[in-house]
């Protein structure tokens, strides 16, 4: 959409979803009684909370266009080309297989069924999957082609790939009902559809995403502030901030969702981001840790929701190297990718540079290579030794209420872990 002129429409197509409309595969409330009669009469899958959380995602259209959990096909197009190439020849990002484990058992209860039923972790019927397809499950070809490694201790491969059946089963999802956590958070869960209804409500003319797994401290508040000033000085009138932090599996230090949202709404009642120009939803998406590849995953599912403008710094998705002391990704490529990955050219890209704590101004600051020693690096592991020591991290880092949030998360840990401590007995 142009900004030319002033007298443009302001609507929620600033940017398409891939593919044209976006899907919603919830059925009708009118027809669910009846779709809940003829599954329980299909053979079951047992889905796990990882699955679950894809079930979600596919039926919100934020993998838009796909329409349920991948077929070989499909599955082989995301895997070699990290992009699905549409019947009208459009191509369309998809850097991550998104697709359901089957053990043997599974399978042959399913038969030659055509349509399967799907049962979440608490033994609801959450879904149907229609017009199957029964294909092998290439574990280490789909672990080393999307992480690039076999290496043991990968979070996404130990928790969900290893101990999954050797057969993925695709087909067309029908989701029974919204799906619901009930955790307190719900309420930030907006579909890809009503956060492009909530750009409309305000009215913005650019939608600037920021992906993150951890609490916000003030450099990535810097990189947020800094993004709308830029936008502004290009000649949008009202650019609108999702902060959109990960909302499904992390691995197990990372801190987790519901300690996050507090912390970031403290941010915003302490002022550091503008309440009146920042939507705070979850994403529903698991996490892999895969880097360029995955980052491309990230990106792709905001332009689903709206967003048309992607902020992307270090090593985005990264982690250290689970076996060696390095980081698994060069930290400059996740941002080289994405402004050169196929089926994302729609997506206006905005690469920064790394904000660290300047320790002359004492605040966050993008890093000035010519000063170098002035700046303080401090990781995800300093800042969590900070809150689980007591220690304050320096003046400037982390506005005081989101801080203190981060304490007592760690303190209610550490009391947790002594009362499990066994009791030692004195003779």
């Amino acid at each position: 959409m142009s900004v030319k002129g002033g007298s443009s429409v302001i609507k929620s197509s600033l940017i398409d979803p891939d593919g044209g409309a976006l899907v919603d595969l919830v059925v009708p409330e009118s027809e669910r009684v009846s779709k809940k009669a003829e599954a329980e009469l299909m053979p079951k899958v047992r889905l796990s909370k990882v699955d679950l959380e894809w079930v979600h995602i596919i039926s919100e259209g934020w993998a838009n266009p796909l329409r349920g959990f991948m077929r070989e096909d499909e599955y082989l197009q995301s895997l070699h080309f990290n992009c699905l190439k549409l019947k009208d020849g459009t191509i369309v990002n998809m850097s991550l297989p998104i697709v359901l484990a089957i053990d043997d058992k599974d399978k042959e209860a399913i038969g030659s069924a055509p349509d399967v039923g799907l049962i979440g972790p608490n033994g609801d019927l959450v879904s149907i999957l229609r017009s199957v397809q029964i294909y092998k499950h290439n574990k280490e070809e789909r672990i080393a082609r999307t992480w690039g490694t076999t290496a043991p201790g990968l979070p996404y491969v130990e928790e969900v790939i290893t101990p999954a059946g050797n057969w993925l089963i695709g087909g067309d999802l029908e989701v029974l009902e919204p799906i619901k956590y009930n955790d307190g958070l719900d309420h930030y869960r907006l579909s890809p559809r009503e956060l492009r209804k909530e750009f409309d409500k305000r009215q913005a003319d650019a939608v600037f995403a920021f992906q993150l797994r951890n609490p916000v401290h003030n450099g990535h508040a810097l990189l947020m502030n800094d993004t709308r000033k830029r936008l502004l000085e290009m000649g949008y009138k009202n650019p609108i901030l999702l902060l959109h932090p990960l909302g499904g599996f992390v691995k197990a230090d990372d801190v987790p969702l519901d300690v996050r949202m507090e912390q970031h709404s403290k941010v915003l009642e302490d002022g550091v981001l503008d309440p009146e120009t920042t939507i705070v939803a979850i994403f529903p998406s698991p996490m892999h840790y895969a880097g360029p590849t995955e980052v491309q995953w990230h990106a792709k599912a905001r332009i689903n929701a709206g967003a048309n403008f992607y902020i992307v710094g270090r090593d985005p998705a990264g982690m250290g190297h689970p076996t060696e002391k390095r980081d698994l990704y060069d930290p400059d490529h996740g941002k080289k990718v994405l402004s050169m990955a196929p089926g994302l050219e729609k997506l206006n890209i905005l690469p920064f540079k790394v904000a660290a704590y300047d320790t002359q101004e004492k605040k966050m600051a993008f890093f000035d290579p010519s000063r170098a020693k002035d700046f303080l690096f401090i990781s995800g592991t300093k800042m969590r030794t900070y809150a689980r020591t007591g220690e304050n991290p320096p003046d400037g880092f982390m506005c005081p209420g989101g801080w203190n949030v981060l304490v007592k998360y760690y303190e209610s840990l550490q009391s947790e872990e002594t009362s499990q401590q066994p009791a030692v007995l004195s003779t």
